[in-house]
């Protein structure tokens, strides 16, 4: 029977994704084709063994339109033989790219695919694939939510009210994603998967020094007396400190079978074991890595306790504890290095830059099984369970 495993995984530094963020002067196709060189040159295939190339990117208009993903192949110097597609599950779009490509590897339709992602927020910010005055849901949506849906920062607050998330465990976990990135940068535990990139060779947004006083005094970031008026139970507490940052960065991962893998002398590092993505109710929007997990595991035919790392996306710190409250799981286990408040989330590129840091991870730890999960707007959550070889 088929696998599909992971023989190597990159992703940039991530900056801030701001006019004068570090990446902000690299064009996105630039930014994911040097991850797609790097991981040529790390695990030494010939790129022409490649069947495909599958790549996440969000916003994909201006410099990130037309298929940004073939342009970074031809960019990377790949030949010119090698596909390649872009998807668009929102945030999990290059998680998305590594299910497809998992679920090809094991279906036998390729024996050597790349999933990666991209995201230049400095160069093209977020929502501008909506220009202005269009509406992107059209009248049926609009007819079935009468009352019209939320941005994310209104759902982030919606959560942290359901679930009785007060500002200061918020603040709380946000500080500990800094000071767990900031650790493992300084104990060399990103070596292994970040590839400098014209100077930059750190993530730009970890804050060593980050503390709860410090986030205290920061101000709301959603207020709006709108939804104060249609939403009388939030309180209020999401701020840009325990939210993930606007970022530029690309990630990577080459996936194949572990007889393709012994043939050309490549090592394992997990093999991709179960996938499953869900939908969620699209006012909350966030809160799909509830039954996405549940639904992951029992595909697995695994328990929570069988879990030894979880990577759960922090686009804010209301959605891991949420998540956290209705499955029990222990936080000790969960974004060990450092979560996207800390390091960053480039939308596109995050999926692939979780798998990465996580299966370097399981390395570093001895992990047997490790779990992924990503909300995604409109109410969409992507899981996975890796397994080390």
């Amino acid at each position: 029977m088929r696998d599909a495993v992971i023989v190597e995984a990159v992703r940039t530094p991530i900056g801030k994704g701001k006019p004068n963020g570090a990446l902000a002067h690299v064009h996105p196709v630039e930014l994911l084709a040097h991850t797609l060189r790097t991981l040529v040159e790390r695990s030494g295939i010939d790129p022409g063994l490649i069947d495909d190339v599958i790549g996440g990117t969000v916003d994909q208009v201006g410099e990130q339109a037309m298929n940004t993903t073939r342009y970074a192949v031809l960019s990377a110097g790949f030949p010119e033989s090698v596909p390649a597609t872009t998807v668009d599950r929102q945030c999990g779009s290059s998680q998305q790219a590594v299910h497809f490509a998992a679920q090809g590897v094991l279906s036998g339709a390729y024996d050597m695919v790349v999933a990666c992602g991209v995201e230049s927020m400095s160069r093209v910010p977020m929502w501008s694939n909506v220009p202005e005055g269009k509406d992107p849901f059209g009248p049926g949506v609009a007819k079935r939510f009468p009352e019209g849906l939320v941005p994310q920062g209104i759902s982030a607050e919606l959560i942290a009210a359901k679930w009785s998330i007060g500002r200061e465990q918020m603040d709380a976990f946000a500080v500990s994603s800094h000071h767990k990135a900031a650790e493992a940068w300084e104990n060399g535990l990103f070596d292994a998967e970040v590839a400098p990139l014209e100077g930059v060779t750190r993530d730009e947004c970890v804050r060593p020094g980050s503390t709860t006083e410090t986030l205290a005094g920061l101000k709301p970031a959603y207020r709006d007396p709108v939804f104060a008026e249609r939403f009388p139970q939030i309180e209020w507490n999401v701020t840009a400190g325990n939210a993930s940052p606007i970022n530029d960065g690309a990630s990577a991962v080459l996936i194949t079978s572990s007889e393709t893998a012994a043939r050309l002398g490549l090592r394992p590092l997990a093999r991709l074991h179960s996938f499953a993505v869900t939908g969620s109710d699209p006012l909350l929007m966030l809160t799909g890595v509830i039954p996405a997990t549940e639904k992951v595991l029992r595909r697995a035919s695994l328990t929570l306790g069988d879990i030894d790392l979880f990577e759960v996306n922090e686009a804010f710190s209301s959605v891991v504890l949420a998540w956290q409250q209705e499955t029990g799981a222990d936080l000790a286990r969960v974004n060990v290095n450092g979560g996207a408040i800390a390091l960053g989330h480039p939308l596109g590129a995050s999926g692939t830059r979780l798998t990465t840091t996580l299966v370097h991870a399981m390395r570093q730890r001895g992990a047997r099984y490790a779990l992924q999960t990503m909300c995604e707007a409109g109410g969409l959550a992507n899981a996975m369970v890796l397994e080390r070889v």
